[in-house]
């Protein structure tokens, strides 16, 4: 009776044991299939920061240009020390730790929050044997998929051979890893292995195109200017909603989404006023902390734009935890251009997803007009700001001038 008993008891365990061990399997099996049915390559990112509070930021701003680019973020890690190792950025033990990570998650990149030296990207993508990108890689990556026009194009192709020349000769090896795929991609690029010989021609030819194009679009500008149309450049951070803002005013359908860099041609639309008055309204590329130099120095005739803008229209995220952060980027950027003593309104956007209660304060704080692109809150109060810029001061400045202006004695009894 006893034995009946225990080879009930065993068959029982046996049952519930072989119950676990499948569910087990199901579940793994579901994880296995959720982790390839996304086919984008595997990143993970790597920041240094001596605050933490800055550096999570930062680190969250490098996932959404990681999602922007076309990579799956498998995991963040941020190490807190004054300064990047010389060698390795992180270091040496942190990086075996993030190479362990790797593994076990089926990383394929390697996405840094800087931009590295050639020694450092050489020596981590020597020891880790990964594809390693930098902020700035990630960020010109992102400027090729968004290039339409042929200026665009050669923009972004000037910006990557600027970026990748100084790096040609110090790491055959390490560049190898980054040929195709993200931080790899460019419209007309050359190969990585070219020389530098072939490099510097590639580059003359370009500069000479873009040179041409800049004075076309110069031409372009004066011919404007002698029809007397005042130029409003709209600028802001990255997807703050300039191109939203600029359908609103001038009743377009111009490319807007929710993603970083969404617009990068620069796009001019007509915008009337009342009294048969009409303005220029260009939306630009959006501006983002440490934008590469490479790129600022590639789309500087683009940017011109905004240099001889009559008006800026500065865009902010109204509900953003970053705005100020935010603006000292674009502020800096402006003065870099010389545009940072052109008359500059702060629209505070997005304000539909703030709570009503705190307009005040948001509007006291960021000193700015309220403003919601997405519904039109707060648009005609904006629209008459802008017309009293541009229009109102301008004839009252002429007409103070022209009564103070005193009459020549010899013309008094004329």
């Amino acid at each position: 009776m006893w034995n009946v008993e225990l080879y009930h008891s065993v068959y029982k365990w046996e049952g519930h044991f072989l119950t676990f061990i499948q569910e087990l399997e199901g579940e793994l099996t579901r994880e296995i299939k959720g982790i390839s049915s996304d086919d984008r390559p595997r990143a993970i990112l790597v920041g240094v920061s001596q605050n933490a509070r800055n550096g999570a930021l930062s680190i969250s701003e490098l996932q959404r240009l990681a999602n922007t680019a076309g990579l799956q973020v498998a995991e963040s890690v941020l190490q807190t020390r004054r300064h990047p190792d010389g060698r390795t950025y992180v270091g040496k033990g942190k990086l075996q730790d993030i190479l362990l990570r790797s593994m076990n998650q089926e990383v394929d990149v390697l996405i840094f929050d800087d931009e590295l030296s050639p020694s450092q990207l050489r020596n981590i993508a020597t020891d880790t044997n990964l594809k390693v990108l930098d902020r700035t890689q990630l960020i010109l990556d992102i400027f090729a998929q968004r290039a339409k026009t042929r200026e665009g194009k050669l923009q972004v192709e000037l910006a990557q051979l600027r970026y990748r020349r100084p790096r040609l000769a110090m790491m055959p090896t390490a560049m190898s890893r980054l040929t195709g795929g993200i931080g790899g991609r460019g419209p007309g690029e050359t190969k990585l292995e070219v020389n530098r010989r072939r490099a510097d021609e590639r580059l003359k030819r370009i500069e000479k195109q873009l040179l041409k194009l800049g004075r076309d679009r110069d031409l372009r500008r004066q011919r404007r200017k002698k029809v007397g149309l005042p130029l409003v450049s709209i600028v802001g951070y990255t997807n703050a909603g300039k191109s939203t803002l600029l359908n609103k005013m001038t009743r377009s359908e111009v490319d807007a989404e929710d993603k970083l860099f969404a617009t990068l041609d620069p796009t001019s639309r007509r915008m009337r006023f009342p009294r048969e008055r009409e303005v220029i309204l260009t939306d630009t590329v959006g501006f983002i902390r440490d934008l590469p130099k490479e790129l600022i120095e590639a789309f500087r005739s683009t940017l011109e734009e905004v240099v001889e803008a009559d008006l800026l229209l500065h865009v902010i995220d109204a509900d953003s935890e970053e705005a100020e952060e935010h603006i000292a980027s674009v502020e800096a950027v402006l003065k870099d251009l010389g545009a940072d003593k052109t008359p500059t309104i702060r629209v505070l956007n997005k304000i539909d997803q703030v709570d009503v209660n705190d307009w005040d304060e948001v509007k006291v704080h960021l000193r700015g007009k309220l403003c919601s692109a997405h519904t039109g809150e707060g648009l005609e109060a904006l629209l008459l700001q802008v017309q009293q810029e541009l229009f109102h001061q301008k004839a009252k400045a002429g007409q103070k001038g022209k009564s103070t202006r005193k009459k020549p004695r010899w013309k008094k009894n004329s």
